[in-house]
């Protein structure tokens, strides 16, 4: 059985159709990825309440200690 011209050149297109087919049936695109939950500001601000406590703290101590020396 010899393979004419023409049924080789069909089953190149059918071949082509059911390479491009299947990405055209999904047409769907990949979702970008999430967002982060945390972009490091409310951890700097942790950090930053965290400070300004350890500094009041001492301020209250130092000013404890000055009352309580009577030079």
């Amino acid at each position: 059985m010899e393979v004419t011209r023409a049924s080789f050149g069909v089953v190149a297109i059918v071949a082509l159709l059911f390479v491009a087919l299947p990405s055209a049936v999904h047409g769907q695109t990949m979702s970008p990825a999430p967002s982060p939950t945390s972009d490091g500001t409310s951890i700097d601000q942790g950090i930053a309440y965290v400070l300004m406590l350890v500094a009041l703290v001492l301020t209250y101590l130092i000013h404890a200690a000055d009352l309580a020396c009577p030079f």
